[in-house]
């Protein structure tokens, strides 16, 4: 079983250039590192919108605890050190796929 996560970010206006530059060279590094498979990553710039899914093995309890463990850890950390504010708004949810 595997589980995902949907993640839709609205970017802070005149971030989404450097908050896309950040991602793709952080986010398929950290996360797998962590246990996690980043399963796409796709951006509107005329909305400032950035949608990506992120998976792991396990149940959504299982993901949960892995992501714990992850925002806890000192990659995570590293990661975001010094990096400014770019996401206005978080929309983030379990789906399933059919």
């Amino acid at each position: 079983m595997k589980t995902t996560q949907l993640r839709r970010y609205t970017l802070v206006d005149g971030e989404y250039d450097a908050f896309v530059a950040w991602w793709q060279s952080t986010m398929p590094i950290v996360r797998p590192q962590a246990g996690f498979t980043v399963e796409f990553a796709y951006g509107i710039p005329e909305t400032n919108e950035f949608v990506w899914a992120v998976t792991a093995d396990g149940d959504e309890d299982a993901f949960l605890a892995l992501e714990k463990t992850y925002m806890a850890s000192p990659e995570r950390a590293a990661a975001f050190d010094g990096v400014p504010q770019r996401v206005a708004e978080y929309n983030i949810r379990f789906v399933q796929s059919f």
